[in-house]
């Protein structure tokens, strides 16, 4: 009880210097932070905060016309905070004004970068694993400016014109993510076909592939095709399965002397398996790339970690099971490992 009357306390002070320090953007920053501090990954203290009003006000100061630029992005950042770790406030927070408001700031060419990366940051929290929230945000408009912004990407160079940073564009993939799936949205993924075509020319232009750059489109593909047959044979008619499958056989055959390759072959191995998901037509159509051999080369390559096989040999199953052929029967226990 004493703890939480001092943390209340500290919540009311905090919020004071917030009210009463409009002119000092240095003290209400500097209160914003604190805020987050106390109230991360505290459901409790964040149902203090909410009592005591400090939510609808920090809302209100992040649209606020006269406060400084930093403070705007320490309000939102503690927005996104609150609602991440509290499920009340996160509902709350899904309110059509406030997607309207996030839609309206990320369509501003000259948006600073970090308060565009906050906005995509709290627009992420509203969606994951919230249907209203995936609803609001299709129907605000949102939606189609993430999809506007993740296909910004200038692939060839490695720039990011209008972020300059790759950090943000990984976050507005995991934005758009959390539109798509958990829970499955068919609509949102059926929206998020307009992007194949770009990811296919990505994965063409892919001469060294990192993580940083295949882990944000692997992710997009996968939760966008999850458990949907009709955009499975969508991003199948954009040439990015065919365009995946042999981007996958050029990793694995450098998997048994590159720690990078076999890491970025699992991660396609995993999109792969999404995208072939009860869906025996597609997945009997990479036989043509001799799928099954290079996956087999994958599973014995020294480099796997041992929590990755259970992917692959999925995949082996799903592509065996579909064609109805025999690939491989001498495969000893030790190429499998243990599972």
């Amino acid at each position: 009880a004493f703890s939480r009357k001092t943390t209340k306390t500290d919540l009311s002070l905090l919020l004071e210097c917030l009210k009463f320090q409009m002119k000092s953007p240095d003290s209400q920053k500097q209160a914003l932070l604190t805020i987050n501090s106390i109230c991360e990954n505290r459901e409790d203290h964040v149902d203090l905060f909410r009592e005591l009003g400090g939510v609808t006000f920090v809302y209100n100061l992040s649209k606020s016309s006269v406060v400084h630029p930093e403070v705007k992005e320490a309000a939102l950042f503690t927005l996104g905070t609150l609602a991440e770790c509290n499920v009340y406030c996160k509902n709350s927070l899904c309110r059509k004004e406030i997607f309207t408001d996030i839609s309206g700031w990320l369509i501003k060419e000259d948006l600073p970068l970090t308060q565009r990366r906050v906005t995509v940051y709290l627009l992420f929290v509203l969606v994951a694993n919230n249907k209203s929230g995936q609803t609001l945000a299709q129907t605000t408009g949102c939606l189609d400016i993430l999809l506007d912004l993740f296909r910004c990407f200038i692939l060839p160079n490695y720039t990011f014109h209008l972020f300059q940073s790759a950090d943000l564009w990984a976050s507005v993939s995991s934005a758009l993510c959390g539109c798509v799936n958990n829970p499955q949205n068919e609509e949102a993924q059926r929206i998020c076909v307009a992007a194949f075509p770009t990811i296919k020319t990505w994965l063409q232009q892919i001469s060294l592939p990192c993580t940083k750059i295949l882990q944000p489109i692997c992710s997009f593909v996968s939760m966008t095709v999850a458990n949907n047959c009709c955009v499975q044979e969508s991003f199948f008619a954009s040439g990015g399965l065919e365009t995946l499958t042999l981007l996958l056989v050029r990793l694995t055959s450098a998997a048994d002397t590159s720690m990078l390759s076999c890491q970025l072959a699992v991660i396609i191995a995993k999109t792969l398996s999404a995208c072939i998901t009860d869906n025996p037509a597609l997945a009997s159509g990479l036989s043509q790339y001799g799928l099954v051999f290079h996956l087999f080369s994958l599973l014995s390559s020294s480099k796997l970690e041992p929590e990755d096989r259970l992917c692959v040999l999925l995949n082996i199953g799903q592509c065996t099971a579909a064609s109805g052929e025999k690939y491989i029967t001498n495969v000893n226990m030790e190429t499998i490992g243990y599972i």
